[in-house]
Parts: C-alpha cells; structure tokens; sequence
C-alpha cells in the first residue's frame, strides 16, 4: 500500500492542502488560524504544520464563523 492510496477520511492529520479540499476554506485562512496559539488543531512536524482531523472537525462543528 502506497501513502496516497490512503483517503483522507482515513487520515489522522491533514496537509493544509487537503483541510482546505475537505472543509473549503481556503489554504491562507487555515495557515492564519494554525499560527494562532490557541489553535486546537494545529500538530506541528518540525516546522511543517499540519491539521489534526478530528480536531479540525470538531472546531468547525462547533463555531458558526471563522475570523
């Protein structure tokens, strides 16, 4: 199996690239939001950053705007 054979729905952190596909927001507001410090679903690989899922999810079910 190839790591592109994999769905997102499968993944547990997102590229922002995907996050944005997946949510249609676009790849400049998610980069905004993960610099924020309160961010709760940034996951950061050094200094790549990337979007937990199910976090991800869950902020977006539970607010009506993003700012």
């Amino acid at each position: 199996m190839n790591y592109k054979d994999i769905r997102i729905s499968e993944k547990i952190l997102l590229t922002i690239d995907e996050a944005a596909l997946i949510s249609n927001i676009g790849q400049n507001k998610l980069s905004e939001l993960l610099r924020k410090p309160s961010c709760p679903f940034v996951f950061y690989v050094g200094r790549k950053k990337l979007v937990k899922r199910e976090a991800f999810e869950k902020y977006i079910n539970e607010n009506i705007e993003v700012d």
